[in-house]
């Protein structure tokens, strides 16, 4: 795998992993995971190795999240396979320098592009998207699946902190918000507070 760029913005811990795709009259090739980067000092996401993987097909202005997992904490190594995915990362680590903060992240792919990225969402951040146009997406997991230890923030939450996303992300976000297609529970999730309040909010801890 030829891995680009290693970049981590200001929500510690998270990684955004730029590879190559090779590209020639006939399409491209890319490899896009091998164990031995991924596992290694230098990134290190996966210390007990991919668990669990997931694919999701969205329909253009479909939002998702902002979901999270406490037992076992759940991190996601995502990338966009085609369209485009504005991947949303919130901050629940106690002792977090950007706790309850939320960036966004713009991951649009083509056939065409000469690469492509991961995007990992550590343990403890609450993760969501959207999509602006038909798209799929995979993600690898740190953690199988638990529906009795699951929930999700708002993405609508007015004490959610935008203070460090890009201002360009935040007001697309802001400007479809009345044309999102979500779900009544990811809607009705939990203010930041209100989470931080729980007793389970202690097993996220920076």
């Amino acid at each position: 795998m030829k891995i680009n760029s290693i970049v981590e913005p200001e929500i510690k811990g998270v990684k955004i992993i730029q590879f190559e795709r090779f590209l020639d009259k006939r399409g491209y090739f890319s490899e896009t995971f091998r164990d031995s980067d991924f596992l290694n000092k230098q990134l290190g996401i996966f210390p007990n190795g991919i668990i669990q993987t997931n694919e999701s097909y969205s329909r253009r202005n479909a939002l998702r999240g902002l979901h999270f997992q406490w037992n076992n904490p759940m991190g996601k190594l995502v990338r966009t396979i085609s369209g485009h995915m504005i991947d949303l990362i919130l901050d629940l680590r106690i002792g977090s320098p950007s706790q309850g903060k939320i960036m966004a992240f713009n991951m649009p792919i083509a056939v065409h592009d000469n690469n492509s990225a991961w995007i990992w969402v550590p343990e403890g951040c609450a993760h969501g998207n959207f999509f602006l146009e038909d798209s799929f997406i995979e993600y690898y997991c740190s953690a199988s699946y638990n529906g009795d230890c699951e929930a999700g923030v708002s993405p609508f939450a007015n004490d959610i902190d935008w203070s460090i996303c890009d201002p360009k992300l935040k007001n697309l976000f802001f400007d479809l918000k009345d044309s999102f297609i979500t779900t009544s529970k990811d809607t009705n999730g939990h203010s930041v507070s209100s989470w931080l309040n729980t007793a389970d909010a202690v097993n996220f801890k920076f």
